[in-house]
């Protein structure tokens, strides 16, 4: 027996150091570590010791003969792996090393933001014993995107933050949640309590499409949908028109396969989740029957993954729906998968050929909701007066070019009526008071997490940056463990050279000062009790939680038991 490595892998490598016989890879020290869309195990090396799964934070790991049916084919994608990059035995296993020199007192770092970035980061400086870290983040509640980002019908991705219990826990950290930087504190405040602040504040902006009608009402950013339904507090009074039975998704990576599931899916199914509330209710009474996804080049260079496309199949009452022709691969697009660096991109194709060659055989069943994948289609406008009424798409052919194959409109077009269009096309970074922006990548300029004066410039001191705001919105939550790894190891370089300025003033003075600038600070244990409130309903209710949406009713929840932190 053999264990497996499914759909639900967050690449974070926690299985990686754990393993005695280095049979799960890509390691973060191999080059396929950085756009692996998920780790594999080596079926002929594993020895069953169950280790990996023990370490595993979100239960993405099955013996081969207990793997569930819907999980079936993942023993084959773990062994193709293989095929591709045949494993080397005489590789030692993969143990990081980030010493920390103890002669030079306490090292107190500042993050900003508490998502995943910031959680790992402060969970890598925390496994040292004399280093003290202090979490600012806007709203009430932490853990950033995997609380707003993640689709509720994915539980076992959010529960990576069980993982961060631990870290919490210890007296060397401290939560200031409902703290905005820029506002109740300055980067200034934060560089003379500490000796260095890492920026780990994500990319939240969405990107645009530029074409005409992509401001009429009924247009929105896929971010805002997905917000909305997770009960993000500044998102919690949009409202999206779900009265047509076709939406439109312009974009085809997770995140618009997420949207995608989440208009098909049964209502009562979602019921079981931790969605918001009025987002349960708005779905439904929804009307929407099918979900169109556009995709400006082929089904080879689709941005959705392998594990996430694949579990489109079993989805309770939907179908996926392919066109053959516009599955088949021209010529070019067969050499670039044939000579590609990616494990599963013959993979992603073969997907794509057997929905379409399901939905050639098998006529719609009316029953059933669709989502429908178009390849090759860009948008051109969105149509309407005074508010959403359709699409227009241009059909595109692929050319080769310098970087690779890019889509290149025709003159062939077609309307594609609708009501709701939401754009999925990406994510860039902001900027941030007192800091540099590198305004053409959308991100803080940096090297290996070092914050430079400009792209290229040289180091300011004592800052830092760790995730999507770092290195771009590439990747899984499990990425952001090596990257925050990276960023922390340089701050101990730092620490250690003796390039850091000491803090002019202490941890109590800063908690002081904290009370001061927002009386309604909330700290580990507000969110406890903000926490307990949640679940406590949700078990009621027979789900995860029932999220708190509005920031006055969770800053009731911690005044409740006195949990604002006072010093």
């Amino acid at each position: 027996m053999a264990y497996v490595i499914t759909q639900a892998c967050c690449n974070d490598a926690s299985c990686v150091p754990v393993c005695p016989v280095n049979c799960i890879h890509p390691t973060p020290d191999e080059p396929q570590f950085a756009t692996t869309e998920m780790l594999y195990i080596e079926p002929d090396v594993c020895i069953d010791c169950g280790a990996c799964l023990d370490e595993c934070p979100v239960s993405a790991i099955f013996p081969d003969d207990a793997l569930p049916a819907q999980l079936g084919r993942y023993a084959e994608i773990n062994e193709n792996y293989y095929r591709k990059y045949p494993l080397d035995p005489t590789l030692p296993p993969y143990v990081p090393e980030v010493p920390l020199r103890t002669d030079l007192g306490t090292l107190r770092v500042a993050i900003v933001g508490s998502g995943p970035a910031a959680m790992y980061a402060a969970r890598d400086l925390l496994s040292h014993s004399n280093v003290e870290v202090e979490v600012f983040d806007r709203l009430p509640t932490p853990y950033g995107l995997v609380r707003a980002g993640v689709a509720p019908d994915h539980p076992g991705t959010k529960m990576v933050a069980d993982m961060f219990r631990w870290t919490v826990a210890k007296p060397a950290f401290r939560f200031h949640l409902n703290v905005e930087i820029g506002n109740h504190l300055s980067h200034e405040d934060l560089m003379e309590y500490h000796h260095a602040v890492i920026y780990a504040v994500g990319a939240s902006a969405d990107r645009h499409l530029n074409i005409p009608g992509e401001e009429l009402p009924g247009s929105h950013a896929a971010t805002e949908f997905v917000a909305w339904y997770n009960g993000h507090p500044d998102y919690a009074d949009r409202t999206f028109d779900l009265s047509s039975e076709r939406v439109v998704i312009v974009g085809n990576g997770n995140v618009a396969l997420d949207v995608a599931r989440i208009l098909t899916l049964d209502p009562e199914l979602l019921a079981r989740t931790d969605i918001a509330d009025y987002a349960l209710d708005a779905l439904k009474e929804s009307k929407v029957r099918e979900v169109v996804l556009l995709g400006r080049r082929g089904p080879a260079q689709a941005a959705y993954s392998v594990p996430e496309f694949l579990a489109l199949g079993s989805l309770p009452g939907v179908d996926v729906v392919i066109d053959p022709d516009e599955a088949r691969l021209d010529e070019l697009s067969q050499k670039a998968v044939e000579e590609s660096p990616q494990p599963l991109a013959q993979y992603k194709v073969q997907l794509a050929y057997e929905f379409a060659d399901a939905s050639a055989k098998h006529p719609p069943d009316e029953s059933r909701r669709k989502i429908v994948f178009r390849y090759r289609v860009s948008p051109q406008e969105i149509l309407g007066n005074d508010r959403v009424t359709g699409l227009r798409a241009v059909r595109n052919e692929l050319v080769s070019g310098p970087n690779g194959l890019h889509a290149q409109p025709t003159d062939e077009t077609e309307d594609i009526e609708t009501s709701l269009v939401l754009r999925s096309v990406g994510y860039r970074g902001t900027a941030l008071p007192g800091l540099p922006f590198d305004e053409k990548g959308g991100t803080i300029p940096n090297d290996r997490g070092r914050i430079l004066d400009a792209p290229g410039g040289q180091q300011i001191p004592g800052v830092y940056v760790a995730g999507w705001i770092k290195r771009g919105p590439t990747g899984v939550i499990g990425t952001n463990k090596t990257d925050a790894e990276e960023t922390v190891q340089q701050i101990i370089d730092d620490f250690n050279s003796e390039k850091l300025q000491r803090p002019v003033h202490t941890r109590d003075e800063l908690a002081r000062l904290v009370s001061e600038r927002q009386p309604a600070a909330v700290d580990l244990r507000g969110w406890r009790s903000i926490d307990d409130k949640e679940t406590s309903a949700g078990r009621k209710a027979g789900r995860p939680r029932v999220k708190l949406v509005a920031v006055s009713e969770m800053l009731e929840a911690g005044r409740k038991r006195g949990v604002f932190e006072r010093k």
